[in-house]
């Protein structure tokens, strides 16, 4: 059978421009741009070229740019570096309650250290109620995350709206736009955010890369100590190659993206298309306009999704985000939409990237509704 890969929310596939873009660094190029002689500054021009690519697509200077490796330590650093850098301010964050889990954690590992926190809850679309979490800004509260993307139901939230509130009480704003680049426009000023996370592999780059953006003047202490590199903010050698791979990637994406998002925005709708004929009494999770055009999130009545996914190997989807992979109980992202547990077990992601075909979602629909009924044949009474 047709191997199909629609979970390009875990991952995407290396664009072949920019595995090019970083052949050098990993060849010839390959010196450590800390360094002062010639190998040291090829890798230099290369690192300050791509923070000059991710500059650009989030509009933002390029000194304001920190690499880091990935989204979940760009997040960690967000999160405690405020925390440990504004202090004397206070010790209350708010969050919202569908955060990806190296928000949450660090949250809760701050509490631990005697922090406190505020959770707000999201409607049924997965969208944050931002009068609430605008409610919940205290004089001591020192950060505000909302993410840009849900990463799991696809739904596009109201970041600038409560970004404006934010700043104007003091309060550092972040958001994890990890999910968002490529598919939809990242521009930070009109965000109105202090600090921005991104991450390499959501946007056809490399693995195990991320920035996080840190506007001008955002107080923010380093998590990684030893020699200072990234404006002081992360210690260690940087990755050159994948970094380089990083900026290409950023570069190509945001150029196409107008042409990606009616391809995607297509696929998605022939692939819900399909589905409803099998499944009259389909559930469609998320915002029916402000989503992702990429992202089909789906729960099926009466239906195993992980025993559905572990019979179609050959399809690559997924029940739930990544890091829950092999977890059978419902995501937190469904429980705090309130969709139930029995409806939940029944969850599909399906994240569609550009190289996807319509051949493809004829093959996907089909081979789902078939194992849908032969499982539901299995499970029914003789």
């Amino acid at each position: 059978m047709t191997q199909v890969y629609f979970d390009h929310n875990s991952t995407t596939p290396l664009l072949p421009e920019v595995y090019e873009a970083m052949r050098p660094y990993l060849l010839t190029d390959f010196g450590n741009s800390a360094t002062g002689h010639d190998f040291g500054a090829a890798a230099k021009r290369g690192l300050e070229n791509a923070r000059e690519q991710v500059a650009r697509a989030l509009r933002c200077e390029a000194d304001e740019v920190t690499f880091t490796g990935g989204s979940s330590e760009a997040n960690n650093l967000a999160v405690k570096g405020t925390a440990w850098a504004r202090h004397q301010r206070g010790r209350h964050l708010v969050h919202s309650a569908v955060e990806h889990p190296s928000v949450r954690a660090s949250v809760a590992w701050l509490c631990e250290q005697g922090a406190s926190a505020t959770s707000i809850g999201v409607d049924a679309h997965g969208s944050v109620r931002t009068d609430e979490m605008v409610a919940a800004l205290r004089d001591d509260t020192v950060l505000c995350a909302l993410m840009l993307a849900q990463n799991e139901v696809g739904t596009v939230m109201s970041v600038a709206e409560v970004s404006a509130q934010a700043r104007a009480r003091g309060v550092t704003m972040l958001t994890d736009a990890s999910q968002a680049v490529g598919k939809i426009d990242v521009d930070v000023r009109a965000l109105d955010v202090d600090l921005c996370v991104i991450a390499a592999h959501k946007f056809y780059g490399p693995k195990g890369v991320g920035a996080l953006y840190v506007r001008r003047g955002t107080p923010l202490v380093s998590l990684v100590h030893g020699v200072a590199h990234e404006g002081g903010r992360r210690a260690g050698t940087v990755n050159v190659a994948g970094i380089v791979g990083m900026g290409a990637a950023i570069e190509i994406v945001t150029q196409r993206i107008a042409v990606h998002r009616t391809h995607l925005l297509t696929l998605r709708q022939q692939l819900l298309d399909g589905l409803k004929k099998h499944f009259p009494d389909i559930y469609v999770s998320g915002h029916p306009h402000r989503h992702l055009p990429n992202t089909l999130h789906v729960c099926i009545p009466g239906l195993d999704s992980t025993e559905l996914l572990r019979r179609l190997p050959h399809i690559a989807a997924s029940n739930g985000a990544a890091c829950h992979w092999g977890v059978t109980e419902p995501s937190h992202v469904l429980a705090a939409m309130g969709v139930s547990r029995e409806l939940a077990l029944g969850a599909l992601r399906f994240s569609l990237g550009v190289g996807n075909t319509t051949e493809e979602v004829e093959q996907v629909v089909s081979e789902v509704a078939a194992c849908a009924e032969s499982l539901r044949a299995t499970a029914s009474p003789r």
